[in-house]
């Protein structure tokens, strides 16, 4: 096991966790959100697909439609959209 893979046993154990973490979905997520809105954006969405997640989500699903949004990412059209509602 290489020490992410430890890492993420030792927490689920810790936490109580009893499913098995996609380790490569999670990732990929954290990297399309850096690189596409910002650096400290990528723990925070990641929180956000566990909350999604642990409220029953799909986690491929919904780390899709994330990782979508980021792609296209344009903080004025958020801005916009906002001021309208």
């Amino acid at each position: 096991m290489s020490t992410l893979d430890d890492w993420v046993a030792a927490v689920s154990l810790e936490l109580g966790l009893t499913e098995s973490v996609d380790r490569s979905l999670v990732l990929d997520l954290a990297r399309d959100v850096a690189h596409g809105v910002a650096r400290p954006a990528a723990p925070l969405t990641t929180f956000l697909l566990g909350l999604a997640v642990g409220a029953g989500a799909d986690p491929r699903e919904t780390a899709a439609k994330i990782s979508a949004l980021a792609e296209g990412w344009n903080p004025d059209r958020v801005s916009e959209t906002t001021l309208e509602d």
